[in-house]
């Protein structure tokens, strides 16, 4: 028997979804997210990432079951055995990203990211931005629809679709990743140390506006951003020991 005796089930709006909850639900008798030893999410990997924001302050592992669109993050579903599945998960611990936006008024907007930081330009011309790593101004102009740091975890997502590197998890890499540079063209981003911190100023800003995004928070006509993993805060993860994170993002660098 599992040695989480109490277990929360959440579930998106999808209606794959909303049908497991009702499954497991009838099965598992599960407890209130505040009362759980473990929470399990159902549905897609973005849901998975609202319910690690969601309850970040739980300090319990994390489940997810694929019922969703995209299930990176997820196990594959099955009502059978939940809590001998749970027993046998593998748990796999991930920092998140810290964000400091300062906005054009001046106010500085503070957000967590599991998957990535990114700017991206919010008009017709392309972002101008200027990039320092601990106090290291390493790149004075890019010009591009934007750039990002993204996580290990992040490095499959938002990122490979930017042509970023897949980042193994045990790495201990940051990836910083443009967005379509158009100046230099030929710059592809790099790796950074996963105790690096990013600073992002925006240029001509009244020309050139520029939003910032901590997963899924948003802050518009920003100046600036700095970015560092947060060492302080952790989540952890289970993955059923044939599926584990490790080994997708390992994976995924062979796949086509």
């Amino acid at each position: 028997m599992s040695g989480f005796k109490n277990i929360a089930i959440v579930a998106s709006e999808a209606p794959a979804a909303q049908s497991a909850l009702a499954e497991l639900a009838a099965r598992y008798q599960p407890v209130a997210p505040d009362k759980a030893d473990v929470i399990v999410a159902l549905g897609g990997d973005g849901f998975m990432l609202e319910t690690l924001h969601q309850f970040r302050d739980r300090g319990v592992p994390f489940y997810g079951m694929h019922r969703g669109s995209v299930g990176f993050l997820m196990n594959g579903y099955g009502p059978d055995g939940l809590p001998e599945r749970l027993e046998r998960a593998v748990p796999v611990e991930v920092h998140p990203l810290e964000m400091r936006a300062t906005d054009r008024a001046g106010t500085v907007h503070t957000a967590m990211a599991i998957n990535e930081v990114s700017l991206v330009r919010q008009g017709r011309q392309a972002a101008k931005l200027k990039i320092t790593v601990d106090n290291v101004p390493r790149l004075d102009e890019l010009m591009a629809d934007g750039v990002m740091v993204a996580t290990p975890v992040g490095s499959t997502a938002y990122n490979l679709s930017a042509h970023g590197p897949i980042v193994p998890l045990g790495a201990g890499i940051l990836a910083l990743t443009p967005i379509s540079a158009f100046r230099p063209r030929r710059w592809r981003g790099a790796l950074l140390p996963h105790k690096a911190t990013v600073r992002l100023d925006a240029l001509e800003v009244e020309r050139r506006p520029v939003s910032a995004a901590a997963d899924f928070t948003e802050v518009r006509d920003i100046v600036s951003v700095t970015v560092r993993e947060a060492p302080e805060i952790s989540f952890t993860m289970l993955f059923d020991p044939e599926h584990n994170l490790e080994e997708r993002v390992l994976k995924e660098q062979f796949s086509g």
